[in-house]
């Protein structure tokens, strides 16, 4: 065997995508034992960037050891005791899995679910969140399955006023959408870096308000070998998780420095210089350079004569489905588009596998030259495939829109204006 050599890729599909180059040489950076004052001082300098990307005062903010899905596991096996009652709004493949996973966890699993493609009301959630009173609402911000974003901003206030805490999945949306979990209501939420981020997967921000942390520590059992004479005696359901109970990580992550696990230093460095890049960036920055692109390349592929799936005003920035048309062997695009150009797009999940094509634009790669390569590569092989997309439609209305684009601190306010425009090219 000889030393693993990747192909060159750019991908565009809906994560991971590629890690910004300066991700990989921080996680190229020395190791450090665990608790050398320079990985403690490095953790803590992580929690306070990671404040800052999730918008928050929370002093529980950290990183789980593992792909963005560790972070759901710990946050849902943390927050719910066997027996408690979840709700779950379901509009794509990503509310099954919490649904799952609380499944899993012991929950008293609800759900309400809509059709793919659309989202919710706040009228319709509080409505269930009445019948069944939760202990828990637990809600996908973006599903990249169908590409919609749920709104949030009411959900907090719905879920407080009938004793209830919010959850929230923002894997897919945080770094590239608007987030705000004070403002909001969160009590909890996670995410993974391999998205709007701009890192490899493998690390899992979250946020933990203090109604959450209390909620977790007061199920704290301190595993035995680590246990001291001070820490309280065991009380409440155990965490059914010993490598996911938040309740000790914040410990490890805390002053007592709890020796749980061994960070994931690699991971650390990488988690820590995205948000870095994204705080130095600034937030609605970074928000507003994923609505341009991503108002770019969904006014590229209908340039193209393709159809987009879904209700368009409620999709992330950052990834868009397009209907696969009638007569194109989806699967033979997509793979010669990674042969002919090093290009990956995705499909989706259940009722949209071979329907949609999901195309990203998110993280390192929401930039111009990217979404222009991939239109003009897309357009090749759907010529190729026998469909008649205008030469050159795809890039015109891309370009169209950068040509046309206010400035940055605008962008995100008239992404409706602009697709709308777009739209009528």
């Amino acid at each position: 065997m000889t030393q693993i050599h990747p192909p060159a890729r750019l991908l565009m599909g809906p994560g991971p995508v590629d890690a910004d180059p300066r991700v990989l040489r921080a996680m190229a950076a020395p190791l450090v034992g665990q608790f050398d004052p320079f990985m403690t001082d490095t953790m803590t300098e992580a929690m306070v960037l990671w404040r800052t990307v999730w918008d928050t005062a929370n002093e529980q903010t950290f990183l789980v050891d593992g792909t963005s899905r560790a972070g759901i596991e710990a946050a849902l096996v943390s927050l719910l005791e066997p027996g408690d009652r979840v709700l779950v709004p379901v509009f794509g493949r990503f509310g099954h899995l919490l649904a799952e996973i609380g499944a899993r966890a012991g929950a008293d699993v609800h759900t309400i679910e809509t059709e793919w493609g659309t989202v919710f009301d706040p009228g319709q959630i509080e409505d269930a969140v009445r019948q069944v009173r939760p202990r828990l609402l637990a809600v996908v911000h973006g599903d990249t399955s169908t590409t919609m974003a749920q709104p949030l901003a009411d959900l907090g206030r719905i879920a407080h006023e009938h004793d209830a805490l919010l959850y929230v999945d923002a894997t897919a949306t945080l770094g590239g959408n608007h987030f705000h979990a004070d403002e909001w209501g969160i009590d909890a939420a996670t995410a993974g870096l391999q998205k709007c981020l701009g890192g490899p997967s493998g690390s899992a921000p979250v946020t933990l308000s203090p109604a959450a942390a209390s909620a977790i520590n007061r199920r704290k059992h301190v595993e035995a070998g680590i246990r001291t004479a001070d820490d309280v005696a065991p009380h409440g359901v155990p965490i059914l998780s010993n490598y996911l109970d938040l309740a000790q990580i914040m410990d490890y992550w805390g002053p007592r420095r709890l020796n749980h696990h061994t960070e994931a230093t690699s991971m650390l460095y990488a988690a820590r210089e995205c948000a870095r890049l994204l705080v130095t960036e600034g937030m609605a920055t970074a928000v507003d350079r994923h609505a341009q692109h991503g108002a770019a390349m969904l006014a590229g592929v209908l340039g193209l004569g393709l159809e987009v799936f879904g209700d368009v005003g409620h999709k992330m920035h950052n990834v868009v489905a397009v209907r696969i048309p009638d007569g194109v062997d989806g699967d033979a695009v997509r793979g010669a588009l990674l042969d002919d150009f090093g290009v990956e797009i995705g499909t989706s999940f259940g009722p949209l596998h071979g329907v949609v094509w999901r195309i990203g634009t998110m993280g390192f790669n929401a930039r111009r030259d990217a979404v222009l390569t991939t239109l003009a590569a897309l357009e090749h092989e759907l010529r190729r495939a026998g469909f008649g997309a205008p030469p050159g439609g795809g890039v015109a209305a891309a370009l169209a829109v950068y040509d046309k684009a206010a400035p940055m601190d605008l962008l995100a306010s008239s992404y409706d204006t602009v697709v709308d425009e777009e739209a009528r090219l």
